[in-house]
């Protein structure tokens, strides 16, 4: 990986207004790398390596370094199976997220099981607030023993990002056994790392949130309380919270 990464995560609890947001011209890139590969080493780590190390090398041509925080979802497994059920944030999986949080961009890596994405990887994203990736730009990638689950990335993962209102990034990334020794799977990834550089450079994020954050309909709770502008003392409010009316 680039010079610069950091392994493990920042120790911050904002998930809101709070959190810093889209690194200032000249300043380093934040990138979150999210992989739910389940064994060390695994292919689908491997792939998040190689557009994180093409991403990293043109930055560096546009004067700008990378600072890199991974996510490795194996390591959090049980954390998250109890937030599911429990809704109970460790701190361990809070990191994760306040890397997520505080990321210019995220790379998100999944192995295909059973025709759809990694049951670990929907569950650790299932478990975050709707607000904290809006705008976000989001490269999505998948690996599988076949070609007959490429269309995973596109027709399962691009939905549930586009749920979560991230920026997902035109090319998708896919990688089959007899992939990695093709020069397209090269191709596909430069083309991926250019979309994802000039969508971070554009500080696209950071300016969504200073133009148009009212404009989005946040569940109450969320956004760092960004929302508390709701008034709670009506009656449509007081019937929600099992209250009469009038």
């Amino acid at each position: 990986m680039p010079d610069g990464q950091q392994r493990g995560y920042a120790a911050s609890h904002d998930k809101g207004e709070g959190a810093q947001m889209s690194s200032p011209a000249g300043e380093p890139f934040r990138l979150a790398i999210v992989s739910a590969g389940t064994s060390d080493p695994s292919s689908t780590r491997l792939l998040a390596d190689r557009i994180a190390d093409r991403f990293s090398e043109l930055a560096a041509c546009h004067g700008r370094t990378v600072t890199s925080s991974v996510i490795e979802l194996r390591e959090v497994a049980a954390d998250v199976a109890s937030a599911l059920v429990s809704r109970l944030i460790t701190p361990r999986l809070q990191a994760a997220i306040t890397a997520l949080s505080e990321a210019d961009g995220i790379i998100a890596s999944t192995p295909v099981y059973k025709a759809g994405a990694s049951g670990l990887f929907t569950s650790f994203f299932d478990i975050l607030d709707d607000d904290l990736i809006i705008a976000r730009p989001v490269v999505l990638a998948a690996t599988a023993g076949t070609a007959r689950h490429a269309l995973v990335v596109d027709d399962q993962m691009r939905s549930m990002f586009a749920y979560l209102r991230a920026l997902i990034i035109p090319t998708s990334l896919f990688a089959a056994p007899e992939d990695w020794g093709d020069p397209a799977l090269n191709k596909r990834i430069d083309r991926a790392a250019v979309e994802f550089c000039l969508l971070m450079e554009s500080d696209f994020a950071r300016k969504i949130r200073d133009a148009s954050w009212e404009s989005y309909q946040h569940e109450y709770g969320s956004a760092g309380g960004s929302e508390a502008g709701i008034d709670l003392d009506t009656d449509l409010m007081r019937l929600a919270a099992g209250g009469g009316a009038g």
